[in-house]
Formats: C-alpha cells, structure tokens, sequence
C-alpha cells in the first residue's frame, strides 16, 4: 500500500498521536518504570500469546533481583496490550499497515505510555509507526520487522537477524574468491519466492529481488521464480541462465516444491531458514538436501568448535528452541540493561536517552552476549550448512559475522556432493577452474610449439607425399540429401520453371552440415594425375569470401564430382534475369552495380594471386550470389580436369588457341560488366543476335574496329564515364593494353567510396548496407504481392460465399469441419417449368442455355429481397429453403410465400427469345417441417437438406397444378400464427406419395399487397390447352422442320392415379418426367 494512501487512512488518529512526543515520559521516572507490550495474534510467528506473556514475566523477575542485588529501590513492570481484530487474525502481518497505530492510541488513551514499547513484529505496522511522527521521542523495540523498509530508523532496535544483513552476507559470498571450495565470483542467481511464506522469508526474498541493494547492483543477471512450476522447469534446464538459486523456507519446503525432479549436480540451491534448529539434531539429511546449502543460525548454546550431531537438545527450556520467544525475553533484557546504566549514575531516564543506549552495545541474552550495532539491529554470526556425502548429515561450510563481515571456513574440502571439492560456477558452460585453465594454456603451448617444430621438419617432405598420396577425397555416405525445406530459392517471381530447370540440372547435398553443389568432373574417373592432385590441392588452400569454397572430391556411383560451397541466390545471370526479385528502380541501381563489379574484381585479383594465378571459365554464370547479397566466383581452377569452352565469354586469342591466361580472365571480365551495366543478354548487340555469327566475327577480328558487344548509356556521369572507360580497356584485342585486377580492384573503390565519401568502406559496411537495400525492396515487394493475395482471397471468399451458405464457408475455413445440424422447423420450396421436356425437344441446346438463364437469373433477383437460401437448380427443377442455416423464427414460411408469389407474378409476363408467344408454366410447391442440413463430400462439396420435409415438399410441387402454388397444410399453420394475411383457398384432400392423402391449400396472395399473377388454366380445358400449346410449338418450328429437323408427334400424360387430367405435360418420349 502506498503510504499517501496509508496518510489519509490514519489521519482520524494522527490528531490525538500528535501529543505523545510530550507524553513519552509518562510512568517513566521516579524509580518506577513502565514497559508496553504490544500482544498481536501472530499468525505469521510460531509463539502464542500466552508464551510471549511467560518470556516476558521471567525476564522482569531477572532485572528485578539484579536491582535488588545492588541495593537499588526501582520498580519495572510490563503492561500487556492484546489485540484481537478479526481482521488481523485472518489475514496475518498483510493487514497489519494500521493496526499498530490504533494500539499506540489505546495505550496512550490509557495513560501508561511508558519508557519503550516491545512489538510490533510485522513490517508494515512496524513501518507506519517508525515512518510518521507520531512517537519519534519514544524507544520501539521489535522482534521481527526484516524488512528493508525498516532500516535506519532512529527509535527503532530490532533482535532478529533483518534482511540488510543477509544481503550483506550475499554480497560477499558471491564476491568470495579466495575460499578453497569457492575460486570464482558469481555474477548471476534466481531467486525462488513461495506464494505462501513467512514473514521472515517474505521480507528476506524481497529484499533479495530489490534492485537498489548493493547484492543487487553486483549481479549480470537475476530472474525472479513464483511458482514450482518454474522451479521445476529451471533446475532441468539446460539452458539455464544461472546455477544458482536462493529459496526461503524448511526442507519440507524444499521437498514439496521440487517433487521427484531431479536437479542437476552443477546446481547449488541456498536454502534461507535462519530460526529452525533441526540442523543441529541427530537427524539424517534426506536426499533432496544434498544439493542445498542451508542459510541458518547456531542454536544457543553452540560454538564454531561444537561438532552438529553432538549438539544436545536442551528440552527444559523452550527459549532454547524459540527465537521469537528468546527475542521478547532479550528486548526486556536490554531495556534492563540500559536502564541500569542511567540508576547507578542516577541521571535522569529519558526516552531519547535509553534511544541512544541502545545503540552500539553488548548485553547478556538469554542464551549469551547480544551486540546491537550503531542502527540498533542485532549482529549475529550467520552459519552455512552442507550434506555430507559420507556421513549424511549436515556439517558446518563457513561462519558469516554481520558486524565485521569477515568469513571464517571450517573445512578446506568439504564432502559435499559437487566435483573436486568446489562449488560449481554460477554460468553454466563456462570454463573450468582458473588453474586448470593456466594447465591447459601451457600444455596447449607447449604442444603447439612441438607441432610447429614438427611441421619445419616436414617441410620439404610434404609437398613430395601430397601429390603420391589419396588425396583429400570425401566418402559417398558423408554427402547427405537434402530435406524438403532445404532445397528452396531465394526469388519472388512466380514464374520460375526456366529457373528450376536450371537448377535441377545442378546436384544438391550436405556435408559436413552445410548445402554443398556436386560438379560434375565429366572427363575424371577418379584416378587423378600427379599434376592433377597438385592443382586440386591449390584449390583447398584457398579460402576468400569472393570465392566459393572447394572442399574436395567425391565418387558416387561411376561419376566423379567436385565439392563446392553453395550460394542461394543462385548465378548472376539468374539474378539479372529477375527483374521481379531485383527490379531497376530500387535495386540495380549504379551503386549495387559497381558493388558486384567490385566483388568480382576482388575475388578476381585475389585468384590471380594465388597458387592457381587463372581461372580460365570466367563467365556469368560462374558469379554466384549468396544470401547476404555478396557475389562469388566459382569453377574456377580444374583447368588440367576440365578442357576449356569457346563461348561469348571466351577472349578471342584463346577462340583461336584454346588456352588460359589471366588476360583472358579480364577479356571475359569485361563481358561480364557489360551485362551488368546494361542488363541485358551476354554480348548484347542491336545488330547481330545469332550467338555463333558473334563467335565468328570476334574470333577473325577482321575490320578495322574488333567486334564487341554495344555499351551506350542513357546518362553518361563521371562515375558512368569511369566505368565505361575501364570496361571497353578490358576487352581490348590486344591483352597487352587489358589492365589486370589489381588495378580494376583499385579503380573500382575509388569510384566506390566516391558514394559515400570515405576513401574506404570496410566489408561489413558495404554487406550492411547491400542487406538494408534489398530489405527495403523486399519490403516494397511483399507489399503489392499482399494486396494481390487479399484480391486474391476476396475473389475466393465470393465464390465461396455463391457456392455454400456464409456460416459454412466461415466454418470450414476456421477449423476445417462442418457439422451435420437439425432444424426443428424451416419451409422449403420446389418448382419445374410444365413440358420441360418438350419444349428441350424442340429447342438447340443453347436456347434451352439461355431459357434457364433467362428464368433463373430473374429467380435469382427476387431471392435476394427475402431471406432465404437457394439449396440447387437441377434441369429445370428449382429448390430453395428458408430458416437455415440462419434460424428466423415463423418468418421462414413468410419468406417462402413472398417469395413464391413474387415468382410466379414475374412468370405471368414472361416470353422465350426463341418462342415467341409461347407461354411458359411452372409448378410451385411448398411444406414446412423440420430436416437436416450438412456438407457432402470433398471434391466439389454440396450442402444437402434431409429429411421427409424435402421429400414432402417436392411431392407438393409434383402434385401442383400450372401457374399454381401449391401449400401444405403445416405451411399454412405457420402462416396463421403471423401477422401477415395471406390469402388461399382450400384445394381439398390430395393424395402424397409417402403420406397418403392430406387436405392441401392453393395460396393465391396477401391482404395489403397486390400481385399481378397469371390466371392458371382450369382442369376442364386443359386437353384443349395442351391441343394448343402443341400447336404453336409447331407453327413456331415449321421453319425449322421444313429446313429438315422430323417433327414429332405430341402426346397426353394422364394422372397416375386415375383418368383424370390433373396437370399438364407435354412429352415427345415415354415415362420422362419433368422433375430430376
């Protein structure tokens, strides 16, 4: 609670406190004096009331009879102030913030204030009552109140150990270096703090965690541990951060927290348990102790000489086993002390002045001397406990004194559990002893000095052995496929089958844990030549990061392959072919131009340089680019393995004699610039595009100007006009003229540093900036290509939405599964265009296409102004149902209605392109019942409708008459409990295949809504109808049959149940019916 809160919350009292600085000397004088003994119910403390009453009596009966073995006449008495809030009793020291104010006001109202006051032992009413100036003037001696917070007060002693002098204690041992079984500092701990806890442990470990002690301001790394989960999880990490680990409680604490876990044997885990004496018993260490230092104090009549498990229990005397008992009866002890001092010089007792006896002294406990430094707490000598691994009980480590904070080790090489007599480090993994590092150094030396020796002796062997040995030659079974996720390319185009050719063609592996490419050594069997081996060996020797790496040879199957490091962007020419991944405006600028001329350049002038001094295939191609945008050259060596190639590349001397020379080397340079700088093809030239007509031209060399490839620039630039300068003297005829490439290295960084004006830009700077301007390209890419992807998915999430109800769409793309649902009560709709059949006879195929589109189209509109859902058109068969998969209530059979009406109200005036005149009926039939609705299947899934209501509804439609809609009798129940009228009138009983005969209706409009529907035609007439009808489909295809299509004879299709005609079908082919 934050103390402006804590303010107000006393503030009634604070008026009445305000006088007890003038009241301090109340009953204090006169040879009589008071004390006040605070008596909270601590839950948080093992004593009950009535012991610390007991502790507190016998030590007054003690300072009376010293007073009465000196003669003095002086009274000292005690009084005792419980109290009994209920809030305090269940909550603890937590609520204890006002509670020590309110008792000071009952002792003040009570008139004894007193000489001191004993108590409270809780922090937070200990705080309050130090931190406002209410009793500033009077002495407060506690037995408890560790916590930081309560440090340097004036009026305030304490005689337990406070959480300042365990941070003390940590302080140093961390620091120790100098003990036999701790060499090193430690930097690092995780402090494990117990939900439920002591007062002492609650304050010892917050302590610990604060930031502004010094224990903590030492420490590289600290975390904090709340739950055993955590604990658990830290003690078999193996990446933890620290080895270390502070807890605060018992070993029962300790064995419930860490459960069955094993803990490893370089963790040391301090265990902080200051007033339990059950180390100093005969009792056997359990296991889960052995890695635990125990934090603890000696019992009282224990010395740095005493052996633990000799230690005598004294049971006649509970303040032997009972620090909080012992620390009531040595707070009446000092003030007894302290105010014999002011009796025997008979100087006046004032509160002031027994505040300042009790600072910087030694009086006689309980149990032995007590020393208080000059803020008033106790000092004692903290004790570090270990298991002993032979005798299995606790054995003393070392003595801690809080006033010298001086350390005192019992053993040199205590049997504890960990290695060599030595704590471990605080860091896991870190290096060993520094003593076993200063061994190993000097071996380490002294072996190298020897290998060295031994390697001058060698010198002059090892170049005759390396070329007659096996050289360097890779087993099969170390080259390891690749997985899946390793075989990918760095590129954005979405077009990329040229690509992946190219790189199929090229074998992939792993070795030695890194992506390999296999070359091909075609004209190799694996028994390699002397100068052969010689040339290889050069390759290993080299190492530069504008060269890949070649890490030797390997046979698999009956082919020979080179070993050679792998770049993932692939060659240079791929990369200047996507201009998707690496487009002009924002990545081939000039500057990353000249950037990959540079790499080439120093790769090259390195190669030259070493012992291979050519490479002999330089091309495009053989420019690979990595991951980090560096570019590096390839199949370089191999000369004497692999005969040289006339390409584009190739200077023209060596066209004419196939050979290999540096100079080359610079010709097929400048080829490689030109592509470059122009992005285009090799040798690109606007007048001649035949590769071998290039050949020939640059090979004879005839005319007075050499054949080269075209080099014009749009903008000519200083740096542009450099470059070009330095690309066309690579190509020279003469390769006399060419430069070599340690004067194109050097040119190039001159104009290369000209862009950020250094004269030298250091490779990491060139690699981070290459890297920040392909992230800013990248980031431009993945931006558009998201916009696309969204266009993409909004495209598909509208078909979706065409093709399965929304819901289902949003089901299956969240998880995948559409469950199967019950309806208890939707409406569905059927209906079928009369003569169907006939009138597809009659028609091509593509008429009877735009009928129904005609027809459906026009459905469709009306359905998007009612709630419904169209299920399927199947022929000339129309379904749709209302109240799923979104339930509507009654509505579902209103929708339907509208629905119904409004079709066949657009049906009265609806004519055929291709009939004119012909009118056009349909059969409508509509039930209500409940059903099932799911999705069937996975390729082209459908969401079906199940059930008898189905059923029923399409017998309502097939029993329906033309132009009529035709309405069950639970239709037009549902229709009843609405507020819509509806109009029908009864058809009379109908006989259902499935339900027998049931009373059906006709539904014929609404009360406040005027449909224009057709008039049907009655069933007296329908023979003659359907006489006409037939008549004006043959007038309307007499044409067509006098171009040669047989007209067929119509035909009458009675009701199957009897003679009567109860619907109209025209047919031109037996037992078809018009509904599928």
């Amino acid at each position: 609670m934050k103390q402006p809160v804590l303010v107000l919350a006393i503030w009634p009292l604070l008026s009445s406190l305000q006088l007890l600085k003038q009241a301090g000397s109340n009953r204090c004088s006169n040879n009589s004096y008071v004390i006040n003994v605070m008596l909270m119910n601590y839950s948080d403390f093992p004593s009950s009331t009535d012991s610390l009453k007991l502790a507190v009596k016998q030590a007054l009966e003690r300072i009376q009879k010293e007073f009465q073995m000196t003669g003095e006449n002086v009274t000292v008495d005690a009084i005792f102030h419980p109290f009994t809030s209920s809030l305090y009793v269940s909550q603890g020291c937590s609520t204890s913030t006002c509670e020590g104010v309110e008792l000071i006001k009952t002792i003040y109202d009570s008139g004894t204030l007193g000489c001191a006051v004993i108590g409270p032992a809780c922090t937070y009413a200990t705080y309050q009552m130090v931190s406002l100036e209410t009793i500033l003037s009077l002495p407060l001696i506690s037995v408890g109140s560790f916590g930081l917070s309560c440090d340097y007060k004036v009026n305030l002693t304490r005689l337990l150990t406070p959480a300042r002098k365990l941070n003390q204690f940590f302080y140093h041992f961390w620091r120790h270096t100098e003990l036999p079984f701790k060499t090193m500092t430690w930097e690092s701990v995780y402090i494990y703090k117990r939900t439920e806890t002591s007062e002492a442990c609650l304050w010892y470990m917050n302590a610990l965690d604060a930031g502004i002690t010094e224990f903590s301001e030492k420490l590289t790394f600290k975390d904090i541990l709340r739950t055993p989960e955590l604990l658990k999880k830290t003690v078999k990490n193996p990446n933890r951060k620290s080895n270390v680990i502070i807890m605060c409680g018992s070993p029962e604490d300790v064995s419930t927290d860490l459960g069955t876990e094993k803990v490893d044997n370089d963790i040391v885990i301090i265990l902080i348990d200051l007033f339990n004496n059950v180390y100093f018993k005969k009792n056997i260490s359990a296991d889960y102790m052995h890695h635990v230092l125990v934090l603890t104090l000696p019992p009282a009549n224990y010395s740095y000489n005493t052996v633990i498990r000799d230690y005598i229990e004294m049971d006649d005397n509970i303040l032997m086993e009972d620090d909080f008992l012992a620390g009531y009866f040595n707070a009446v002890l000092l003030f007894g002390h302290s105010l014999k001092k002011f009796v025997v010089s008979q100087s006046p007792v004032s509160p002031l002045s027994l505040i300042n006896e009790f600072r910087n002294t030694t009086f006689e406990g309980v149990v032995g001397p007590v020393t208080l430094d000059e803020f008033g707490d106790i000092d004692t000598n903290l004790t570090v406990l270990y298991t002993s691994q032979t005798a299995n009980y606790f054995k003393p480590l070392l003595y801690f004194n809080t006033q010298s904070n001086e350390t005192c080790k019992v053993t040199n090489s205590p049997d504890f559990i960990w290695k060599n007599h030595k704590l471990p480090n605080d860091t896991p993994g870190t290096g060993p002893h520094i003593l076993t590092i200063a061994v190993f150094t000097l071996t380490g030396i002294v072996i190298l000095v020897l290998f060295i020796s031994l390697l001058i002796l060698r010198k002059y062997r090892r170049d005759n052995e390396r070329r007659w040995k096996k050289w360097s030659h890779i087993p099969a079974e170390e080259i390891l496929p690749l997985e899946t996720s390793e075989t990918s390319h760095v590129s954005l185009k979405i077009d990329e089958d040229k690509r992946h050719d190219t790189t199929q063609r090229l074998r992939q592996g792993k070795y030695d844990k890194k992506v390999v490419i296999l070359k091909d050594l075609k004209n190799s069997d694996g028994n390699f030549s002397e100068k052969q081996k010689i040339e290889l060996n050069k390759l290993l020797q080299i190492d530069y990061y504008n060269l890949t790496k070649f890490y030797g040879t390997v046979k698999i199957d009956t082919m020979i392959f080179g070993v050679i490091e792998y770049c993932e962007r692939g060659s240079l020419r791929d990369v200047l072919n996507d201009k998707i991944s690496y487009p002009d405006g924002t990545f081939m600028d000039w500057e990353f131009k000249i950037s990959v001329l540079y790499d080439i350049a120093k790769g090259m002038s390195y190669l030259h340089s070493s012992k291979t001094e050519v490479h002999g295939r330089l091309k495009s191609t053989n420019c690979v680019v990595d991951n980090r945008m560096v570019v590096k050259i390839t199949d370089f060596g191999c000369n004497s393995i692999l005969p040289p190639r006339k390409d584009l590349w190739t200077a023209p001397e060596h066209l004419r004699h196939a050979d290999v020379s540096q100079k080359g080397d610079v010709y097929s340079y400048g080829i490689i610039a030109q592509e470059i700088i122009l992005r285009r093809e090799t040798f690109y030239t606007g007048h001649c595009r035949d590769n071998r007509e290039k050949l020939y031209r640059v090979e004879s060399g005839k005319g007075a100007k050499p054949f080269r490839p075209d080099l014009t620039l749009e903008t000519v630039g200083e740096r542009q006009m450099e470059v070009y300068t330095l690309v066309k003297s690579c190509w020279e005829e003469d390769p006399e003229k060419r430069p070599d490439f340690k004067k194109i290295e050097s040119t190039l960084a001159k104009i290369f540093s000209n862009f950020h004006g250094q004269t030298n830009e250091s490779y990491m700077d060139t690699l981070i900036r290459r890297l920040q301007l392909y992230s800013r390209n990248l980031e431009h890419l993945v931006e558009e290509r998201t916009e696309l992807y969204k266009a993409e998915r909004d495209r598909a999430d509208r078909l979706n939405f065409m093709l399965l109800p929304r819901p289902v769409v949003k089901s299956l793309k969240e998880t995948g599964l559409v469950e199967p649902e019950l309806f208890e009560e939707v409406t569905i709709y059927f209906s079928d265009i009369v003569g169907f059949t006939t009138l597809c006879k009659y028609s091509t195929p593509m008429e009877v296409v735009d009928m129904l589109n005609d027809i459906y189209k026009n459905f469709d509109h009306i359905l998007d102004h009612h709630d419904v859902y169209k299920v399927e058109t199947i022929g000339d068969a129309y379904m749709v149902v209302s109240g799923l998969p979104k339930r509507n209530g009654n509505r579902h059979a209103v929708d339907i209605s509208m629905m119904a009406l409004d079709i066949l109200s657009f049906m009265g005036s609806f004519e055929l392109r291709h009939l004119p005149g012909l009118p056009v009926w349909i059969r409508i039939g509509i039930h209500s019942g409940p059903c099932a609705a799911g999705v069937v299947g996975i390729k082209m899934p459908r969401y079906c409708l199940f059930g008898d209501t189905v059923n029923t509804a399409s017998r309502m439609e097939s029993t329906g008459l033309p132009l009529r809609i035709h309405v069950s009798g639970s239709t037009i129940n549902i229709l009843k409990r609405t507020d819509c009228q509806f109009q029908y009138e009864e058809r009379g009983e109908t006989y259902l295949k499935g339900r027998g005969t049931e009373i059906t209706y006709w539904l014929t409009g609404t009360e406040d809504k005027k449909y224009n529907l057709p008039t049907p035609p009655s069933v007296e007439n329908q023979r003659r109808l359907q006489d006409d009808l037939a008549e004006m489909i043959t007038n309307s295809l007499q044409k067509r049959e006098n171009e040669g299509s047989k007209a067929q004879e119509l035909s009458r299709v009675g009701s199957y149940r009897s003679d009567t005609l109860e619907y109209l079908q025209l047919v031109s082919t037996e037992n078809f019916t018009t509904y599928v």
